[in-house]
């Protein structure tokens, strides 16, 4: 099997040898191109001049559109999508919102990255119908793999939109020439390019298996996009047709605004207030007579394509006409202006579609770029606060992205606590870098392990390391090796026992019809070893964190019941002698039943109420739902109060008190995500084309394929048992509801009672009781410090009384009462 790159080397010389039957040939010829191939990189390209080079920067003499460019129509950023929109909209297109940069409905990225991810997987493999068709998208997207670029090259970004072009067609419905014409008809009435100021280069895509003809177009030396014809999918017996052929039309929104106003840099032409505002608070001036000469030549500092860096910027240099040195001293600091532009851009976009930064997974990339703004503000000790940043961007966007407006004030809550962790980071790493240095120094390698390791930026490592009197080079690519850790290409899977399930179609599920059917007849399908599949079931399998149902088959104990693609496997706790085709009694153990739904549902209700307390950035990061107590991961970038908890199980009870409606019911899932938008995914990705929605009336929207009750009331009760921060940016609540909870009340009505009984006193007396123990057992046995127990780091609600009474004895509550007789026996000793 041929890699993508090499499948793309393949088609696109096959491509090329007979371009009429992959490039839209007619339409070119018919507006005066000619086919050529570069004098300087052989690559075909397609032209309206008698130019023998391409339009590839480096071939064609770098960007050559500063102070004067070609285009007719000057358009800043958002001018450039509205007029897109506008202009597509004529043609038939649908202009539709952008998708969240989270891409919360797919398994194999935390990130969008292009305009395509918003229709993979489902759309793209013709499962589920686009939300139009065809349709223009701006669609905002991040990439880490740039970042020491952002700044420099003046044109590197770690968020950007991509405005995408898009069609979903059957082959007999697919027009290439179409398509292209569209894009062209941009180009020319959009930007008002004249063709001779436009190159065509004939291309390839390849990526997942799928591969096409891609046609990218350049104007004085700038890619402005590229168009991609997804039609093929490579098979063990050659490549076919695709069911669905795909239109991929992405181009940078970024790239032509910069081309369309020619300013120096392109941060200057797509975020000009926030830029203008920079200039004034840090007073850096721009040199342009300088600059003018050095953009040209700036991408040739690119960190991916160059192997000596100090080379490249004495060959710059000297390009320019200064020294090396004047150079730096002139562009280093504009570069952190850019780079603090676009990276508060890129945060507030990410944060106020609900991610955070953290240490791990996409929220590392997001807390790093943050750390490297801050790096920059500290080094230059400019005054910038980061957050008015933010509201200059949102109201610059607000044309094209309103949304943006709603979350600044929970934004600046989140970058509150970042700001002070960084602080406190620096803090610690004094010593720690001292340390280093005295010992062993620090090597580039130790640089990215300090970083990754204890969020100790190179900066600062820097910066300790001179009042040391040593000096540490930092990798020009530091942070870009640093993203590489924590690009998450896909999640491994759970491994689990597969069983051959050939020719056995999918078990009927009836669970989501009825959760309180717990008696039914059933007909055996096939029987696998000591499991039995039914041709439909009530049995509730274990998935989604919810554990399964027990109860028996024909009198025969079902000890665990699994999911095996769309088949349900009911195991037994005996061996059998049931055969295909035989009738069979079921029974489900209700109560069991009853209490996991009730844990379920309780889930649903706090996890919503959690949404509304604290904020947009609140997401479900796992939960389990066991039948004596639940838990739920959120993301939060702090550990909860005890008022928090406290309001939290209050306002809990009040939605049980309500007796609010739980509906459920599919949506094919188009139709679902325009109805309530991405956060339908609090567990994460789903797949088919029709989705099981949870709705608990103005609370709580998922996406869920668990057993719920049919009423908030049924909840009966809920009772939070703690609260605690188990990673950076995740909060764990556990939880109990229904029966568990009223046992739970019991046990501590008798933990209550015993503890009055040991201290001898009435149970509101305790806490005093307890504080008077504890201080005499302190003075006598000498122990100051009693060793701490987790419960230092966990939040408990269990009644002020017992929760008062753990906090002096330091232990659990279930060791109180053992705690205090060991208290009173040393001090009769």
């Amino acid at each position: 099997m041929l890699s993508d790159k090499e499948l793309k080397m393949e088609f696109r010389k096959k491509a090329s040898q007979k371009p009429e039957n992959y490039y839209a040939v007619n339409v070119l010829k018919k507006e005066g191109y000619s086919r050529k191939s570069c004098m300087n990189c052989s690559r075909f390209f397609w032209t309206a001049t008698d130019s023998g080079f391409c339009g590839d920067p480096a071939c064609s003499g770098g960007f050559r559109f500063f102070g004067k460019s070609p285009a007719k129509h000057e358009m800043d950023f958002v001018e450039v999508w509205q007029k897109f929109a506008r202009h597509f909209q004529k043609l038939g297109y649908e202009p539709i919102k952008r998708y969240p940069v989270a891409a919360r409905w797919r398994e194999d990225t935390d990130f969008v990255q292009a305009s395509i991810y918003d229709f993979q997987p489902f759309v793209v493999s013709g499962e589920v119908e686009p939300p139009a068709n065809p349709l223009v998208v701006p669609q905002f997207c991040l990439r880490f793999n740039d970042i020491d670029n952002v700044g420099i090259t003046g044109a590197h970004y770690t968020g950007f939109v991509m405005i995408g072009q898009h069609a979903f067609m059957k082959p007999r419905d697919w027009n290439q020439e179409d398509y292209f014409r569209d894009i062209h008809s941009w180009l020319k009435k959009g930007l008002g390019l004249p063709n001779e100021e436009v190159t065509f280069h004939e291309d390839a895509w390849a990526g997942g298996g799928n591969f096409g003809p891609c046609m990218e177009f350049f104007s004085r030396g700038l890619e402005l996009g590229n168009q991609v014809y997804m039609q093929y999918e490579v098979t063990p017996s050659g490549y076919k047709d695709l069911n669905i052929k795909v239109l991929d039309m992405g181009m940078g929104q970024e790239r032509n605004a910069w081309f369309a106003t020619a300013k120096s840099t392109s941060y200057e032409a797509v975020m000009p207030t926030v830029i203008k505002k920079l200039y004034k608070d840090t007073g850096v001036a721009v040199d342009s007579r300088i600059i003018q000469k050095f953009l040209p030549f700036s991408s040739y500092l690119n960190i991916d394509e160059t192997e000596d860096i100090d080379r490249s910027w004495n060959d710059v240099a000297k390009k320019v006409g200064v020294e090396v040195d004047e150079l730096k001293q002139k562009i280093i600091p504009l570069s952190a202006v850019y780079s603090i532009a676009e990276h508060s851009r890129s945060l507030l976009i990410a944060l106020s579609d609900g991610m955070l930064p953290s240490n791990s997974s996409g929220g590392y990339n997001l807390r790093m770029i943050l750390r490297r703004a801050l790096s920059f503000i500290d080094k230059h000790k400019w005054e910038i606060d980061i957050h008015k940043l933010m509201v200059e961007h949102a109201r610059y966007l607000k044309p094209q992205y309103p949304e943006l407006q709603e979350h600044l004030v929970e934004v600046q809550e989140i970058l509150e606590v970042e700001k002070r962790k960084y602080t406190e980071t620096k803090k610690r790493a004094s010593q720690t870098v001292s340390q280093l240095i005295q010992k062993h120094g620090v090597s580039p390698e130790k640089l990215v392990e300090l970083y990754d390791s204890q969020g100790i930026s190179p900066e600062i490592v820097a910066e300790e390391s001179e009042k040391a009197g040593r000096k540490i080079r930092i990798p020009d690519d530091f942070y870009s090796k640093v993203a590489e850790r924590h690009i998450k290409n896909s999640r491994t899977q759970e491994t689990e026992e597969k069983y051959d399930l050939k020719g056995i179609r999918e078990t009927e599920a009836l669970y989501y019809s009825d959760y309180k059917k717990a008696t039914f007849k059933g007909k055996i399908l096939a029987t696998i070893g000591s499991a039995i599949i039914l041709e439909q079931t009530y049995f509730y399998p274990t998935s989604g964190g919810q554990e399964h149902d027990t109860g028996t088959i024909a009198g025969e104990r079902v000890v665990n019941v699994t999911k095996q693609g769309n088949v349900i496997l009911h195991f037994l706790e005996k061996p059998h002698k049931f055969v295909q085709g035989e009738a069979v009694d079921c029974q489900i153990d209700w109560e069991r039943r009853k209490q996991l739904s009730q844990h379920h549902t309780a889930t649903h209700i706090i996890n919503g109420l959690c949404r509304k307390m604290l904020g947009n950035h609140v997401w479900q990061q796992g939960a389990a739902k066991f039948p004596d107590k639940s838990r739920l991961d959120i993301s939060h970038y702090e550990a909860l109060t005890e008022e928090q908890i406290r309001k939290l199980e209050r306002d809990a009870n009040e939605i049980i008190k309500k007796q609010l409606k739980v509906k459920k019911y599919f949506l094919p899932r188009n139709d679902a995500e325009k109805k309530f938008g991405f956060s339908l995914y609090q567990g994460g990705a789903v797949p088919g084309k029709s989705l099981r929605i949870v709705e608990i009336e103005g609370l709580d929207v998922e996406c869920c394929g668990g057993t719920h009750l049919d009423s908030t009331g049924e909840a009966e009760q809920i009772k939070i048992l703690k609260s605690s921060k188990i990673q950076d940016g995740i909060v764990r609540i556990e939880f109990t509801a229904g029966n568990a909870a009223l046992r739970l009340n019991k046990e501590k009505e008798g933990i209550t009672k015993e503890l009055a009984a040991i201290l001898g006193c009435e149970p509101e007396q305790i806490p005093g009781r307890a504080e008077e123990l504890f201080e005499k057992w302190k003075q006598k046995t000498k122990k100051g410090k009693q060793v701490e127990t987790a419960l230092s780091s966990t939040k408990r609600h269990d009644g002020d009384i017992l929760a008062k009474a753990s906090e002096i004895f330091r232990t659990q509550p279930e060791h109180l009462a053992k705690t205090a007789r060991r208290f009173l026996e040393e001090l009769r000793r």
